[in-house]
């Protein structure tokens, strides 16, 4: 059995210990010493093991007695248990008769909240009469209270009658009928508030509590419309009239004050004022930038931040301006009220005059502004500027002509400048034009600007073709009747001055609003002005010689006649004519007036040997001979002192010229007829371009050559070497000599 084991390994590890302990020899001497050890230990292990025991029993008697009291406990429960199953079956009927007792207590409850509401519903028209005054004070606050309790009231009666039966409108309009005054209330408060915000920018800085007020209204009723609306997500309910969305109308209601106002800057018009545009964009830019300025110094703080309201106003007046701009440029305008039109839309606008104010940053960035009208209707409304500015100028410049032309007509000199010239204001008021439009093009932009000044350069082109038809014109009417108009003269020399103040002017022009780039585009038709104005000048120099050989044809045909030989005064009177012209003609400006003397001389001159040439007169003697050519040297010196007094300071050697006269009475005065020939050939080797006609008159006039001699003379010319003067201008061609029928078919 397990016992004698455990007795059988006891002994064997005894055994062992025991073993253990009795190795050597003198470890016998300590026997009794280990007996004595062991015993003790054995002592020791019997104790614990009685303690360990008593404890073991111990706990096992209390276990017993507790569970002898669970098994009365259980059979107590098992009693009630059966009581209570007794009195269940027997109460289940009883139960059954409660449904009266739980409707009785949700009516009671309804009935509660009725008499709770019954001290409100009482009082509506009281509180109604009450808030209507408040709100008839201004005191919205307290108003908006009341009408609040009065809703709340309302709505709750709704919604326990909704509860209740959803289906029984008829009670449901009672209520909404009973409540009916409260409607208007609302409405009437809500007036008051949108009063507040159209004049919100004014308020800001009277009453600002008043703003906070109403902003603080719409707030509160922000917050009833979300809880209404949570309301109806869980329940179907909602009372009439929510959500009310305050806060959007009074959006809208700034929206349109916005237009309003913007629209409303407008007071004149075209007829009442030309410069409606100018003044009406004017008062747009100042109020639109005050009231950005007190938008964003004031209105911001008065709103909550989540409104953004500094934002939501800029871009409501950006989308009213940009409403307004496009109304504006679909108008019938003209071309001054285009550029102003595009002159504020694409720069007034950004610069700092008006978003771009300095004050307005950083909340305005004018750089991310969408354009106020699109770049097509810029393009349209610039195209119709350049079309209405060509026919414009065509009338500015065919007007300025007009006027112009009254002016030749009239019976006082023309105005001289500062140097003493003649001069119209035709070339100042052309130019004065063009300056104009060209600094008025340059407000919109550079590109602008190149195309008006082109157009104005072409415009000049054909009225400066226009302009020298009618200084033709002028000459022939004037040639109608000499006597008419009074200062031809005078005129036709400020038309000639002109024509050097226009090339001046265009080169200004260009200098002033061309770039360097497109100096190429221009050449060609600059080139073309320049020829025109020369053209004109010439002509008018030349119509105003003509008018002196006409005062002088009198005086030039009594030259070479019996008359003259016998001491007649034509040349005197000849340079005296010239002389007093050439008063009027010191009014040329330089290049022209240098080539009129040149010119004057050269037809005098020419005039003179005409009048020898024509065989006026043929010499008797010898004696008249030397008479007729002394006075022909006298004139010629006479020509050559006038000359030489009218191109003072120019600088031209006109000497050659009076010489050939000089030369022609060298041949006259010649005594001894066998050197005439020589005479002869000398003047033709100077001046080569002597005819045998001209030899043949000549000869004539001496009187003394016979026919064969002239023959001679003539046919032996024509092998003579020619050594002209290398300045020498060919004179004799001009000059026709008349055949011997011509003179007879006069007579």
């Amino acid at each position: 059995s397990t016992m004698e084991e455990t007795d059988r390994e006891a002994v064997a590890t005894a055994v062992q210990r025991v073993a253990g302990m009795l190795q050597r020899p003198d470890q016998l001497d300590k026997v009794e010493q280990y007996r004595r050890r062991e015993a003790r230990k054995k002592a020791s292990v019997e104790a614990r093991l009685k303690a360990a025991i008593q404890s073991q029993l111990d706990g096992v008697r209390t276990g017993l007695s507790q569970l002898h009291n669970a098994l009365n406990d259980v059979k107590d429960i098992q009693q009630s248990l059966i009581d209570v199953n007794k009195d269940w079956r027997q109460s289940i009927n009883t139960i059954e008769n409660l449904k009266d007792v739980k409707d009785a207590v949700v009516q009671h409850s309804q009935l509660a909240a009725a008499v709770e509401n019954l001290k409100n519903i009482f009082s509506v028209p009281e509180i109604v009469r009450e808030t209507h005054d408040l709100i008839e004070r201004g005191e919205l606050l307290q108003a908006h209270r009341k009408l609040m309790d009065l809703e709340c009231s309302r709505d709750n009666l709704m919604y326990e009658q909704y509860r209740m039966d959803s289906k029984n409108t008829h009670d449901m309009n009672l209520i909404h009928t009973y409540f009916g005054d409260m409607q208007k209330l609302s409405e009437e408060l809500a007036k008051q508030l949108w009063m507040v915000v159209q004049r919100s920018l004014v308020t800001v800085r009277r009453d600002p509590t008043l703003l906070v007020s109403v902003v603080r209204i719409i707030e509160r009723e922000e917050k009833i419309d979300r809880r209404m609306l949570d309301r109806k997500k869980q329940t179907g309910f909602i009372p009439p009239g929510r959500p009310k969305k305050w806060k959007e109308k009074m959006f809208n209601i700034l929206e349109r004050t916005v237009s309003t106002r913007i629209e409303g800057t407008q007071a004149d018009t075209r007829e009442s004022d030309k410069m409606w545009l100018v003044r009406h964009l004017e008062i747009i830019r100042k109020y639109v930038l005050d009231d950005l300025l007190v938008a964003k110094t004031l209105l911001d703080q008065r709103f909550p931040p989540h409104y953004d309201i500094f934002n939501r106003l800029l871009n409501m007046y950006h989308q009213a301006l940009a409403t307004r701009m496009q109304e504006l440029a679909a108008e019938d305008l003209e071309a001054n009220e285009i550029v102003s039109l595009l002159t504020w839309v694409l720069n007034t606008y950004n610069s700092a005059e008006m978003m771009g104010n300095s004050e307005l940053s950083p909340e305005v960035d004018v750089n991310s502004l969408d354009p106020l009208i699109s770049q097509s209707v810029v393009d349209q409304l610039l195209s119709k500027y350049m079309s209405t500015l060509t026919s414009n100028i065509i009338g500015w410049l065919r007007k300025a002509l007009e006027t112009d032309k009254k002016d030749w007509i009239k019976e006082t000199e023309p105005e001289a400048d500062q140097d003493g010239y003649y001069q119209t204001t035709l070339p100042a008021i052309v130019f004065q034009m063009f300056e104009q439009n060209l600094q008025v093009a340059a407000q919109i932009n550079e590109d602008l600007k190149t195309k008006v000044l082109l157009l104005c350069l072409q415009q000049m082109n054909s009225f400066l073709t226009r302009y020298k038809d009618e200084a033709q014109l002028y000459k022939e009417d004037h040639l109608k009747n000499r006597q008419y108009p009074q200062c031809y003269v005078q005129y036709m020399i400020a038309v000639i001055n002109n024509c050097q103040t226009f090339k001046e002017s265009i080169i200004s022009l260009k200098r002033k609003y061309l770039k360097i780039e497109m100096e190429d585009t221009l050449s060609i038709s600059h080139a073309n002005m320049d020829a025109t104005l020369d053209i004109i000048a010439k002509e008018g120099c030349s119509s105003l010689l003509d008018e002196v050989f006409m005062d002088l044809e009198p005086h030039l045909n009594e030259l070479m006649t019996k008359k003259w030989l016998m001491g007649s005064n034509a040349v005197g009177t000849i340079c005296v004519t010239v002389e007093d012209y050439f008063n009027d003609f010191a009014k040329i400006k330089k290049p022209y007036k240098k080539t009129m003397t040149l010119e004057a001389h050269r037809r005098v001159v020419v005039e003179y040997i005409r009048a020898i040439m024509l065989k006026r007169i043929s010499f008797k003697n010898a004696e008249e001979r030397k008479e007729g050519a002394e006075r022909m040297i006298k004139e010629a010196e006479q020509f050559r002192f006038l000359f030489k007094k009218l191109a003072a300071g120019s600088g031209e050697d006109t000497e050659g010229l009076c010489d050939i006269i000089e030369a022609i009475a060298e041949v006259i005065k010649l005594t001894d007829p066998s050197l005439l020939y020589l005479e002869v050939s000398t003047l033709v080797s100077k001046y080569p371009d002597i005819r045998d006609d001209h030899i043949a008159a000549l000869l004539t006039v001496r009187g003394d050559a016979s026919r064969d001699m002239k023959q001679t003379i003539i046919e032996t010319l024509d092998q003579g070497p020619s050594q002209p003067n290398p300045n020498y201008v060919p004179i004799f061609k001009e000059i026709t000599v008349p055949t011997l029928t011509v003179p007879k078919l006069l007579k």
